[in-house]
């Protein structure tokens, strides 16, 4: 097991750990979570042994073998395959060896050694290290051509992608994953996931995606204060576990009730009118999602909204057989490379869509092809009158001018705005005091992402393109910009890894396979199957589209199919879980009622008993002339004091009865 014992840790003069102590059990799937600078990367050095504790111990069994992702890659000639290959460093000792014990002049004279490399080498699973690798490539989203390539051909995202094929290829008792999800696209996430489910070591993993910490940890150890705490569980677990202990917090019970009273004037307002009767949707949706979260939402770093749009253009954008792909000119000669072909596609006023599709099949070509960076091959592509897009993707924010500020850019797209009016609204988005007039070059990568967030929000869209938005996002921010685009409302096309964002936020999917866009008839679940059944390559497979009466119906022969849940028991299942929350939500109603109840009298009650303290704090109480209005603050304060009590442990019994329904 892994132990921490009286560990304190500082860097420079910013402690991050004092007197820690955690153990973690062989076989635990550990989630290590906190703010950024909190000393998440700083643990993980002090267990690889690049950091030593300044107080305390940090030890595990020495038997056990680390693996972990490396930041560098170097360019190197040799093929991605055998780079990979590489990570298992002890077959490639074993390897070596032999080969030079073979090669040697005296290989005849060394028969033994030679015999026992070769056994050692079968125990080492050499003969079948080629198919594991091109196995574990194919699910990070390598083709079979790319497996040939040289490393130094790859951008840096894809050599990460190569770091990661190194670690998951050294046997390992302990693997260290460090945001292993910030280069791979969904496809190669959901696969990830399946693999860590299997591993059968110690794995901790640092990780702001939510739902991948959901699917694959069943431990969360929390940076706070300078601690760590350990919560058994996978990360929503984590959640209502802190929500509980917040509960009682005033401040978060006060904007949480600011945010539902938000929320619900919204909903009652616009939920009978059609053309709010999405938006409304989308709010009772965020609701009810602030029942488990809003406790813990109190000490999110920051939130915002998005601006109501200025004019809503119905339809927005309309392509007919449009070719979508890439105009290349070399030596005076341009030549056209079609991605996605067949393009009806009509996007009307308050569509939400998810795009899903695996990596390199379309999905940004499409998102440039709506925002109009790129220019369709053929076709034609109509404009409504009065459309405004806000479009996001990584190389806008690799486009920021470093050596310029927040105010700078801001102040670059509303030139005729008063500087302190810009000032507030960067203040909102966390860009204040001197950070909102200082060169953006040291931000980090959310910060940077946070700016152009914001240059977005300012513009106030009626149509949103946010091409992979989370990137460099903390979990706080990430939540931030799940609530605001949960209750956008305007038209949003969002093309994301973050399977939690996707879910609270669109209403519907399309897919971008086999060179067509098309609407995918289910929800994540169902192209997750979808995606391990084409990967899989056993056999043919029918895309699920709106367009067919059995589309629903994924076809595949492959092996063990039969153990991943149907399509048609997943709808059963979920109609017998929403048949569960309704008798829930009908027992919780009156418990809930009693709490607000109780919520309003405590807080009558304390304005009271403030009032009665104050008085006995002035010292003129005292004088003999007022002895009968001491008493009867006196009596009034013990009074207050007992029914304060008496309400408290009413409500936390109910809170506790509440508890224990929504578990």
């Amino acid at each position: 097991m892994i132990r921490f014992q009286h560990v304190s840790l500082a860097r420079g003069i910013k402690p991050l750990l004092e007197d820690v102590d955690l153990t973690l059990n062989p076989g635990d799937k550990i989630g290590l979570i906190g703010a950024n600078g909190a000393g998440k990367s700083s643990l993980f050095a002090m267990l690889r042994g690049e950091l030593h504790a300044d107080l305390g111990e940090v030890d595990y069994p020495t038997k056990w073998r680390m693996a972990y992702v490396a930041q560098e890659t170097p360019a190197l000639d040799r093929p991605a395959l055998e780079y990979a290959i590489d990570g298992d460093a002890d077959l490639r000792r074993l390897e070596a060896e032999l080969a030079a014990l073979e090669s040697g002049p005296e290989s005849h004279g060394d028969g033994t050694r030679i015999g026992e490399l070769h056994a050692a080498l079968a125990d080492a699973d050499a003969y079948t290290v080629r198919s594991r690798a091109e196995q574990l490539l194919t699910g990070l989203g390598f083709s079979i051509d790319q497996m040939q390539q040289p490393v130094a051909s790859f951008s840096g995202g894809w050599r990460m992608r190569l770091n990661l094929a190194q670690a998951l290829m050294c046997p390992s008792e302990l693997l260290l994953l460090d945001e292993p999800t910030n280069h791979l696209d969904l496809d190669a996430i959901i696969w990830l996931e399946d693999w860590l489910k299997r591993y059968e070591g110690t794995l901790i993993i640092i990780s702001h995606d939510r739902d991948f910490l959901d699917g694959v940890v069943n431990v969360i150890v929390h940076i706070d204060e300078r601690k760590l705490k350990r919560y058994s569980g996978n990360y929503s677990s984590f959640e209502r576990q802190r929500a509980a202990h917040m509960a009682l917090t005033q401040a978060a019970a006060e904007k949480q009730s600011r945010q539902r009273a938000h929320l619900q004037s919204f909903i009652d307002r616009f939920k009978a009118k059609a053309t709010k009767a999405r938006q409304a949707q989308s709010r009772m949706k965020m609701l009810a999602k602030m029942e488990e979260v809003a406790p813990l939402r109190a000490a999110a770093e920051f939130s915002f909204e998005f601006r109501e749009p200025l004019s809503a253009p119905n339809p927005l954008l309309v392509m007919e057989d449009v070719i979508a792909g890439y105009r290349i000119e070399n030596d005076n000669e341009v030549t056209e490379k079609p991605i996605v072909r067949g393009v009806n596609f009509s996007l009307q006023t308050g569509q939400r869509i998810g795009l899903l599709g695996v990596n390199g099949a379309g999905k940004s070509t499409m998102v440039k092809t709506i925002a109009g960076e790129l220019k369709q091959l053929e076709g034609d592509v109509r404009l409504g009158k009065g459309l405004s897009i806000g479009y996001f993707a990584q190389h806008q924010v690799e486009m920021l001018r470093h050596d310029e500020s927040p105010l700078w850019h801001l102040a670059k797209i509303a030139p005729t705005t008063r500087e302190q009016e810009l000032r507030n609204f960067l203040g909102g988005f966390n860009f204040g005091g001197e950070m909102v007039t200082s060169k953006i070059a040291p931000f980090s990568g959310g910060e940077k992402a946070r700016l152009a967030l914001a240059l977005i929000v300012w513009q106030r869209p009626n149509l949103l393109l946010l091409d992979e938005p989370t990137n460099h996002l903390d979990l706080e921010t990430r939540e931030a910009l799940t609530m605001a685009l949960a209750q956008f409302e305007g038209t949003l096309v969002l093309v994301s890894h973050d399977r939690h964002l996707l879910r609270a936020t669109t209403d519907e999917f399309m897919i971008v396979a086999d060179g067509k866009l098309q609407p995918f008839d289910g929800d994540l679940d169902d192209y997750k199957d979808w995606l391990f059944k084409t990967k899989l390559g056993k056999a043919d497979v029918t895309l699920p589209t709106t367009g067919k009466a059995d589309g629903a119906n994924i076809q595949t022969g492959v092996t063990g199919a039969e153990s991943r849940e149907s399509r048609e028991d997943r709808q059963e299942r979920r109609r017998l879980e929403a048949e569960e929350r309704q008798r829930l939500s009908s027992l919780k109603k009156p418990i809930e009622s009693r709490i607000k109840r109780l919520d309003e009298q405590m807080a009558k009650l304390n304005a009271r008993k403030t009032e009665v303290d104050a008085k006995l704090a002035d010292p003129s109480i005292y004088d003999d002339a007022k002895k009968e209005e001491l008493k009867a603050l006196i009596l009034d304060q013990a009074y207050l004091a007992k029914e304060l009590e008496q309400l408290e442990t009413e409500w936390l019994e109910q809170q506790d009865a509440l508890e224990q329904l929504s578990a």
